[in-house]
C-alpha cells in the first residue's frame, strides 16, 4: 500500500508532494511518494532531502518511456517534472533555445514554429502519450526518422543543468553552438535512463523549419536490394532528412522511404532527381562531399541492383504537411497495410554499421525462423537503427530465445573481420514474462567503466537503481 504520511523533510523541500497511487507505479514497481518541483532550486532541495532519508528516486516526464529498460529495484520517490514546463529563453537569432526538462516536445515545437524554427527531434515509432518531454527524450536518447540528418538528442544538446543525487546542482555547456569549455555532462546524461541524476534544464541548437516535407517510398523484394537502395539514397547529394525501412513480416516486401524537406521549389526538384537516381541506379557524389551528423563520411554505392528498370516498383509520394500542418514529419512513412508497433508487445532495438544492413536483416529473420517469431522490422536504416517488434501474444520463451539468438548472430558478424562489429540488440520494452527469460540489455562493452561512473555520481545507488545495464 502507498505511504499516506508525507515525511516532513520532503514537504519542506517541495510544495507539491503527495502519496503515490496505483497510476504512479513504475514498470510494476510500487512508488511511495510523488513530488513535482517547479524549479532547479526546488528540485535540488528535494533530492537533498531524499538523500538524507535514503530514498530511491525515479524521474518521470510524460511517462511514455518509463517502461523502457529494466524496472527499478525500488522506487520510494517519483520526481514528476510536469511543473518544470517553461521555455526559459528562445534566442531565435542564434538558433538556440533553453527549456526546463518537463516541457513537452509538442508544445516546444509550437513555440518554435512561431519563429519559423524547430528542434529537429521527432518521436520514434511506438512513442505513446505524444512525443514525450525534453528530459525523457534526453534520458533515453531517443529519436525518430530525423536522426538520419540531425542526429539524436545528444547531438543537438549544447548545454544541460542537472541535480546530483545529493542535491548539488551541476551545469555544463552554454548558449553557443561551438562550446568546448568544461566536461560535457550532456553526452554523459543522454541515454543514462535517470541513473546518474535529475535533468532539470537543457539548451539545444535549432534549425529552420522547412516549408514542405515529402516522403518518397518504394518496395524491394529482398534485403540486398533494399540495402542497396538505402545506401544509394544516403550517399546522394540530395540531402534527405530521413531514410526509413519497413518490413512488416518475412513474406512481405521491404519498404524503403526517404524524406525530403525544404522550400517548395527545392523539394519538387530534389524529388524528381531522387526518383531519377533510383531509376538509373547511380549514387551521386564522392563520399568526401557528404557527411553524417557525427561527421563521418557517407560512402556511395555505384549502382542500385534491381532499380534500373526505368520504373520504381511501388513508388509512392505523399506530401505529409509535417512542416506546415503539424509539429513533426510523419513518425512512420506512408505504407498501406504495413504493421505498426505494439506498446504491450516486445521491441528490440538493433544498432549496427549501415554497411551491414543486408546482413543484419538476414540475421534478424534467421533468429526469427529458429524461434517461430515473425517480427515486424522498421526504423532509421540509413542511421543504423532498426526496431524489431514482436506481438504480445507470442510465447515469452520464444521471444527470449529470439533475442538471445539474434544477439549471438550479431556478435558473429565481425568474426574474422579486421574491424570489430558494433552491432547490438537491446530490448527497449517487453512484458514482464519476457523480461524473466532474457536480460533486456544483453552484453554491454565497458560495463566496468560504466559502474565506475555510476559510483562517482550516485555512490549510494539511489537514482533509478537497477534500471540500466548490468543492474546499474
Amino acid at each position: 500500500m502507498a505511504a499516506t504520511t508525507i515525511p516532513v523533510e520532503l514537504a519542506a523541500a517541495c510544495k507539491d508532494v503527495v502519496a503515490a497511487g496505483d497510476a504512479d507505479d513504475v514498470a510494476g514497481v510500487r512508488a511511495g511518494y510523488v513530488a513535482a518541483p517547479a524549479s532547479t532550486a526546488e528540485a535540488a532541495a528535494l533530492l537533498a532531502a531524499a538523500a538524507r532519508l535514503g530514498l530511491a528516486v525515479v524521474a518521470r516526464g510524460s511517462g511514455s518511456r518509463l517502461h523502457w529498460g529494466n524496472p527499478p529495484a525500488r522506487c520510494d520517490l517519483v520526481v514528476d517534472t510536469r511543473r518544470l514546463d517553461r521555455v526559459l529563453e528562445h534566442a531565435a537569432g542564434d538558433l538556440v533555445v533553453q527549456v526546463q526538462a518537463g516541457v513537452a516536445l509538442d508544445d516546444l515545437a509550437a513555440v518554435l514554429a512561431t519563429a519559423g524554427q524547430r528542434l529537429a527531434l521527432d518521436p520514434p515509432a511506438g512513442a505513446a502519450n505524444g512525443a514525450g518531454t525534453v528530459g525523457g527524450v534526453i534520458a533515453t536518447n531517443s529519436a525518430g526518422p530525423l536522426r538520419f540528418r540531425f542526429g539524436a538528442p545528444r547531438d543537438l544538446l549544447i548545454g544541460i543543468t542537472v541535480v546530483r543525487p545529493d542535491g548539488v546542482v551541476a551545469r555544463s555547456g552554454g548558449k553557443v553552438v561551438k562550446n568546448v569549455a568544461g566536461y560535457d555532462l550532456g553526452k554523459l546524461f543522454a541515454g543514462s535512463y535517470g541513473t546518474l541524476g535529475l535533468i532539470t534544464e537543457a539548451i539545444f541548437r535549432l534549425h529552420p523549419r522547412p516549408a514542405v516535407s515529402t516522403w518518397l517510398s518504394l518496395d524491394r523484394p529482398d534485403p540486398e536490394s533494399a540495402a542497396a537502395v538505402v545506401h544509394a539514397i544516403s550517399a546522394s547529394p540530395l540531402w534527405p532528412s530521413a531514410v526509413e525501412l519497413d518490413w512488416p513480416s518475412a513474406g512481405a516486401p521491404l519498404g524503403v522511404s526517404v524524406l525530403l524537406e525544404g522550400d517548395e521549389a527545392s523539394v519538387t526538384a530534389r524529388s524528381a532527381r531522387m526518383r531519377d537516381l533510383l531509376r538509373r541506379g547511380t549514387a551521386g557524389l564522392p563520399s568526401g562531399q557528404r557527411k553524417r551528423p557525427d561527421g563521418s563520411p557517407v560512402h556511395p554505392t555505384s549502382a542500385v541492383e534491381g532499380v534500373d528498370s526505368g520504373v520504381v516498383p511501388g513508388d509512392r509520394e505523399v506530401a505529409d504537411g509535417g512542416a506546415a500542418g503539424g509539429p513533426f514529419p510523419l513518425a512512420r512513412p506512408p505504407a498501406d497495410g504495413r504493421g505498426r508497433p505494439e506498446a504491450n508487445g516486445t521491441c528490440v532495438r538493433v544498432a549496427f554499421w549501415v554497411g551491414q544492413l543486408a546482413t543484419v536483416l538476414r540475421t534478424i529473420r534467421t533468429a526469427g525462423v529458429a524461434n517461430g517469431v515473425d517480427a515486424a522490422i522498421g526504423g532509421s536504416a540509413g542511421a543504423g537503427i532498426l526496431d524489431v517488434w514482436v506481438a504480445a501474444e507470442v510465447d515469452p520463451a520464444a521471444v527470449g530465445g529470439f533475442a538471445s539468438e539474434l544477439r549471438a548472430g550479431l556478435a558473429a558478424l565481425s568474426a574474422g573481420g579486421a574491424v570489430p562489429s558494433v552491432a547490438s540488440a537491446v530490448i527497449a520494452w517487453a512484458p514482464p514474462q519476457v523480461r524473466e527469460t532474457v536480460d533486456v540489455w544483453g552484453p554491454v562493452p565497458s560495463l566496468r567503466l560504466m559502474r565506475s561512473v555510476k559510483d562517482q555520481f550516485d555512490p549510494a545507488h539511489r537514482m533509478a537503481p537497477g534500471r540500466f545495464a548490468g543492474g546499474i
